[in-house]
């Protein structure tokens, strides 16, 4: 028997008994099937093993992309509902409106979206999804830093971009050129036996994990300056003042770990308020100027201070922000009652209701004697009568006028009850009206006074002055947000614009005693432009110089005797 086939038969006697294992399990495990009745079921998972399946799923990108997918479904909610942290007072109209809805919205808490449990939820499943994904992801980029290049491939010639050639210099020489021009190049180089690896583009997968990292700063910041953050609003009109508290604001909203205590003990003063419209044929009554001077004391015994607040430039308080955000007209009166006393003077706040500040507010006297007295209706800046009925022709107050209604009812007992200043209840009152039975319509202009039927009182209107809404607000985390979107967009850049690439040259001692050049290059982005310059201009230092060689005359069939000729290919 040759030796083929004594190799033949040995193989032949391995898989028969190769065969013969596998019947033999085969049939024990029908055996075991047929004792049982049934096949053998897989053991159950412990609770260690269940708790890291779930670790597992939970830390998965793709769990990470589903929760923030399903973190901007539930925002949607917060941006069509109003929300009592940001209009409390549009929440009250949506339930006036809407009543049996309200009960729903209020059962799934889309008044409080973004402090609701669910949304909580989500938001703190994707944070702990984030640290989940980005804690492995950083070990692993620690040791690739910490790790050389890998090492030189047996065959460059298949990598993306590769080139060969042939040189008169040794090769030490070529290898250290090689090395030499990727370090200009700000690659890690590790010189080995006979070739050079070099790989750089190690800030790529730094931009990865900085902008993910920054997305998990972001949601602390977020988180904190919605715990211990605040905002509030306040009317304040020319010539009075505003105290930081609570009880002087006229809506409110705290975080959820906010105390009053945290509320920075500033006060302001409103000394004027500028405000200039255009006049000319182009875009009329549009707003040109907002400007409000105010006087500040940033804490009790401090001395005060001038400041200007404008749109778009808040003023800072130790970290709280002061914004203008609004304006409009607060006309001055005086109520005197029927009994000849003076039962209230002083400015009343009417609200704009369009562009040309069509202003609607109540003037009430409820210490007003033997009636109490309440008026409500318009103050027009610039008013005029038409059809239409009266209503302001520019913003600015070139001709104001209060066109109001009047009222007259028995003095109510206070009850603690908060009521809206900028309209009157009428409940228990009754509209004034003259001796024909028709109402009473008040319209005045500057100066000018109106006595009420039956001796009921005086209403003069003195003047008008201007208010300001200020908004105080302040945000703990608003640095840290800012600073982790900052550092989101660097990191996106580098991610972006970074190509890691590794590149590695071979050098290798010929037959005809010349030295073998190989470089080859691999793109790790799979962005591959600019590598084959990179590959050539390594192999271009590893080459023998380029020298100006005199042509060769037509009539001379060989080239210069001594002349180095050199080749170069690429393979893909």
């Amino acid at each position: 028997m040759s030796e083929g086939d004594v190799g033949d038969a040995a193989v032949s006697d391995r898989t028969d008994r190769k065969d013969k294992k596998d019947r033999r399990g085969r049939k024990d495990k029908r055996s075991r099937k047929d004792r049982t009745g049934a096949a053998e079921r897989p053991a159950a998972l412990t609770l260690k093993e269940s708790g890291r399946w779930a670790w597992t799923q939970l830390t998965s990108m793709r769990t990470a992309l589903i929760l923030l997918f399903l973190l901007a479904l539930a925002a949607i909610p917060g941006a069509i509902v109003p929300q009592k942290s940001i209009a409390p007072a549009k929440v009250l109209d949506f339930r006036s409106a809407n009543p049996e809805l309200s009960k729903v919205y209020d059962a799934l808490g889309l008044f409080n979206v973004y402090t609701s449990p669910w949304f909580s939820a989500i938001y703190l499943l994707l944070f702990i999804s984030l640290v989940g994904c980005i804690l492995p992801r950083i070990r692993v980029y620690v040791r690739a830093l910490r790790a050389e290049p890998p090492v030189t491939p047996s065959r460059l010639d298949r990598l993306p971009e590769s080139a060969t050639s042939s040189t008169v210099r040794n090769a030490d020489e070529v290898l250290d050129a090689a090395a030499t021009a990727l370090r200009r190049k700000r690659f890690r180089v590790v010189r080995r036996a006979g070739s050079v690896a070099a790989e750089r583009g190690y800030l790529r997968e730094f931009g990865n994990l900085l902008f993910h990292l920054s997305m998990l700063v972001l949601l602390v910041g977020i988180a904190w300056s919605n715990l211990f953050g605040y905002k509030g609003s306040s009317i304040v009109v020319t010539g009075q003042g505003f105290s930081n508290n609570v009880t002087q604001y006229d809506d409110f909203t705290g975080g959820g770990l906010f105390r009053d205590s945290a509320l920075t003990p500033f006060s302001l003063t409103l000394d004027a308020f500028t405000v200039r419209f255009e006049t000319g044929p182009v875009q009329t009554g549009a707003a040109r100027q907002f400007t409000a001077n105010v006087t500040v004391t940033d804490r009790p015994g401090a001395t005060p201070r001038q400041e200007v607040i404008e749109v778009n430039h808040p003023l800072n308080i130790n970290g709280t922000a002061v914004h203008l955000i609004a304006h409009g007209y607060a006309p001055v009166v005086t109520v005197t009652d029927g009994n000849g006393n003076v039962a209230f003077n002083g400015p009343v706040v009417f609200l704009p209701q369009d562009g040309n500040f069509t202003s609607t507010g109540a003037i009430k006297a409820p210490d007003a004697r033997p009636e109490a007295l309440g008026f409500q209706g318009f103050f027009l800046p610039t008013a005029t009568v038409d059809a239409s009925g009266p209503h302001s022709l520019f913003p600015d107050a070139l001709v104001p006028e209060l066109f109001l209604n009047a009222w007259a009812g028995a003095p109510k007992a206070e009850t603690g009850t908060p009521q809206s200043v900028y309209s009157l209840d009428t409940t228990g009152m009754e509209q004034i009206k003259t001796a024909d039975g028709t109402p009473v319509a008040v319209r005045l202009k500057e100066g000018e006074y109106i006595d009420l039927p039956d001796g009921r009182g005086r209403l003069t209107f003195i003047g008008w002055q201007r208010w300001a809404k200020l908004q105080v607000s302040a945000t703990p985390g608003l640095p840290l947000t800012v600073g982790s979107v900052a550092a989101a967009i660097l990191g996106l850049m580098l991610s972006l614009f970074i190509r890691p690439r590794r590149i590695w040259a071979r050098a290798t001692a010929g037959e005809d005693g010349r030295t073998l050049i190989e470089v080859g290059g691999l793109d790790r982005a799979d962005a591959r432009t600019g590598l084959d310059d990179e590959v050539a201009a390594v192999l271009a230092v590893m080459d023998d110089p380029v020298e100006d060689v005199p042509e060769t005359p037509a009539d001379e069939g060989s080239p210069t005797e001594g002349a180095v000729t050199t080749t170069s290919g690429r393979m893909k």
